[in-house]
């Protein structure tokens, strides 16, 4: 079976990098694959790669800089992540959704709680230190989210298949 497709925002750069210089630092290096993202869903099914590409080409066209804010330090349990907040890209992806009726996931299913991890799968002490030291340091700030982008899960590293900035000027979708 084919491996599923992953569906992200793009964060702006300043936050991209020191979230990813955070998951450099604390994520456990075995399992660090990644860099910093935001995922909006897990897994859509890989047979619609075509229509995705689609869905959120156009979607990227008609939307502008989606507004966002970093919000606070997350407790994962064995992980910590910055919990943000944007109602309209939580309206965007309700649009990508909708789109995919009957071929989402359960996890993908329901409105994610929006966030970047920058450490996973560690002891709880190690967390709680993290999430004390970033809570310390972390202003809570706006920002913007800049696109849309697809992968391919390839069982821990993602191929990215496109990347679709937002252009719109509010105009509506």
């Amino acid at each position: 079976m084919s491996p599923p497709l992953i569906v992200t925002a793009t964060l702006p750069p300043d936050l991209y990098s020191w979230a990813t210089q955070l998951r450099s630092e604390h994520y456990p290096a075995e399992r660090n694959f990644l860099k910093a993202h935001v995922t909006l869903f897990h897994a859509l099914p890989p047979f619609v790669e075509s229509e995705a590409r689609e869905v959120l080409a156009r979607l990227a066209a008609h939307t502008p800089p989606v507004p966002a804010r970093l919000e606070r330090v997350m407790n994962l349990g064995g992980g910590t992540a910055l919990s943000l907040s944007s109602p309209a890209l939580l309206d965007l992806r309700d649009e990508i959704a909708e789109r995919f009726t009957g071929l989402l996931t359960e996890q993908d299913s329901h409105a994610p709680r929006l966030h970047i991890t920058v450490q996973n799968k560690v002891t709880n002490a190690e967390a709680k230190a993290l999430q004390q030291w970033l809570a310390a340091r972390m202003e809570p700030q706006a920002f913007t989210f800049r696109g849309l982008e697809l992968h391919r899960y390839l069982g821990g590293p993602w191929e990215a298949l496109g990347k679709w900035p937002f252009r719109g000027h509010g105009t509506g979708r």
